[in-house]
Parts: C-alpha cells; structure tokens; sequence
C-alpha cells in the first residue's frame, strides 16, 4: 500500500481508501465484515461512510452501514487502526426521513452523536458536508443555473459549530463533499479570517468519464491545500467494462438501481470502449488503469474504492501496483480531448 497525510495533519492514511456505500442493501453485514478484513490485512487504513448509507437512502435502511462498521470495530477491537471518515446528509426530499433542519447547529450536533453511537466508537477523524444546503449543481448537472432559494448565507455558523464539536474531542477533522468552487473558498476564508477549523478534504466525483474537478477545483486544492477523496473512480462500475461485455452480474448497482444512470449515456459508453482498449492494448485491466489513473493525480489524497464482491475489491486494491505509462497517459488524453467528461 502507498501512504501520504491528510492536508495540514501529520494522520497517515492510505492512498485508497475503502468505501462502503453498498453494505447494508447490496452487501450484508458479514460481506462488509470480510471487506474490512481484507482492506485492513492488506494496508488501506483509511474507510469512509455516512449517515446516508446504504445508497440507494430509504428509511428502512437508514444508517445500517454505519452500524455494521460499528459492529465490526465492537467485534476486532480494529478502531484504533482505522482512520474513519462520515458525513452529515444534507437537505432534500430523499433525505426527509433523517432530519429537515439543514446543517443548523442543532443539526449537526445530533448527526455526530448518533454516527458516533452507531459507529461504537467516540471520535470520527474526518467528518464532512454530504452536500451543500444551497441551490448548485451538483450530481452531474453540468451548468450552474441560479434560482431563488431560501437558504442563507451560513458557512460561518457551520464552522463556530464544528470549532465546538472538535474541542469536545467528537470529530478531529473536517471536510466538504459534492462542493463547487465558491463554497469551497468561502469555507476557507471564514477559516482563515476568523481563526475556526479548516476544510482539510473534498470528496467529490472523479473519474476516466467525469474530470470536471480538474477545472477550477484543481487549482484550489492544489493552492489552498485541500485533499481530493474521490469517489465513483469506476463510475458505478462501468469502468470495469463489465456492462459493455455483458459480464455485470444481476446485482451490479446498474442492474438493480435503473435510475443511477449518470455514467450510462452513449457518450459515456463510447468513451469507455475506447478506454478499454487501451487497456487492452497495453495488457492492463480496465478497473486498474481506471484506478490508477485516479489515484496518480496530484490532488487526490486517496481513492474511495467500492465493490460488491472479493473479487472486485482484490482487484480495486490491487492497483496501487499498477503506475500508467506516458504512452498510456497520452492515449488517454487523446479520449478525453474527443470525449470529454461525458458524464456530466
């Protein structure tokens, strides 16, 4: 496994980083027990969860995947070992059941405390926005298009709040997630100009089919020292290639979630044939080139790897061994420059 420090920290965590979204619908709690097993035994220390999960949110399943984690730190004693990363769900209709008082600081505070009693453990190391409370595009809407809104301005109060939660020793660390430029900027200023914790992470979508983050967002973590945690490197799968060669099992996410069809456009499904054969030219799987090429971006800080099965999570894992050729890297750009982010 490769290490680097989450931004503005001396904490170690790996350059993958193993997402559990699945577990708790897709996986059962025995899976997600294997999963952290493996990950663990073979170097990644770094796991990331939310409030939210299992994806797809619905009330009957809600916060199951935080209480498996916990179930597993209970049963190893593995909590010290794991630098674990969560979230607050932010507002919408899908996210009713859970609460409808936005990032307030009555908000938060209950969302720690119940992560916290869930997760079994009494402290989270990064804890993040799952979103933004305001009208933006996030979720692959590609432009921005403004509308009245009844939020208002609260990146200052959000901070105050989170400065409390990290002094009782609940939370260490703090970061944004599916956020834009601007209010990745304004959270950095009112840091800076107000002396409150810092956003150290980012953990937005990036991928071979969706580089938006390599515009304006780039630079900013570049500059301002803010860690990407990409998630969706493989694109709900797709970058596996298995959809294209009709190898995706009957409980692939694509298979079983219809709706999630942000990387399923015929754009997107003429990049990835083309990616694919470059892999194929070059002898390389298509999730690891796909992973690889994530994880050697000098903004990310690690790569939020998920799988439904042994096999994909060996093989996700796996390319951290793999660093892409410039002939590779070069054939890759000539897609992009055809075919660029198609998902979005």
């Amino acid at each position: 496994m490769k290490y680097t420090t989450l931004p503005h920290t001396n904490l170690k965590v790996s350059k993958l980083c193993l997402g559990t979204m699945t577990w708790g619908n897709q996986n059962t709690q025995e899976e997600g027990f294997q999963q952290m097993d493996y990950a663990l035994d073979h170097g990644i220390n770094f796991f990331d969860t939310a409030e939210l999960y299992p994806v797809p949110a619905e009330e009957k399943t809600y916060a199951e995947t935080e209480r498996i984690i916990g179930n597993w730190f209970e049963k190893t004693g593995h909590r010290d070992k794991v630098v674990l990363a969560s979230k607050i769900a932010g507002p919408g209709d899908y996210t009713a059941h859970i609460r409808t008082n936005g990032f307030s600081p009555d908000a938060l505070q209950d969302a720690v405390n119940k992560s916290l009693q869930r997760l079994k453990t009494d402290y989270i190391d990064v804890y993040q926005l799952h979103w933004p409370e305001r009208n933006t595009n996030t979720f692959g809407v590609r432009d921005y298009k403004h509308n009245e809104e009844q939020w208002q301005d609260n990146f200052n109060e959000i901070l105050h709040t989170f400065d409390g939660i990290i002094k009782s020793g609940k939370i260490r660390h703090i970061g944004i997630s599916n956020e834009k430029a601007w209010g990745t900027m304004r959270f950095l200023e009112e840091s800076k100009a107000h002396n409150l914790p810092r956003m150290l992470t980012i953990q937005n979508a990036y991928s071979l089919i969706n580089r938006v983050f390599e515009g304006d967002m780039a630079e900013i973590a570049i500059r301002e020292g803010i860690g990407l945690l990409a998630y969706s490197p493989m694109a709900f799968g797709v970058l596996s290639g298995k959809y294209i060669k009709n190898e995706a099992a009957e409980n692939s996410r694509l298979k079983l979630f219809s709706r999630f069809s942000r990387y399923s456009s015929a754009q997107c499904t003429e990049a990835t044939e083309r990616y694919l054969a470059i892999a194929e030219k070059h002898n390389l799987s298509l999730a690891q080139m796909a992973l690889a090429f994530v994880t050697q971006q000098p903004f990310v800080t690690s790569t939020i790897i998920g799988a439904t099965t042994m096999p994909q999570l060996k093989e996700n894992i796996e390319s951290i061994n793999l660093t892409l050729s410039q002939d590779v890297l070069e054939a890759i750009e000539e897609v992009h420059k055809e075919i660029p982010n198609p998902s979005t």
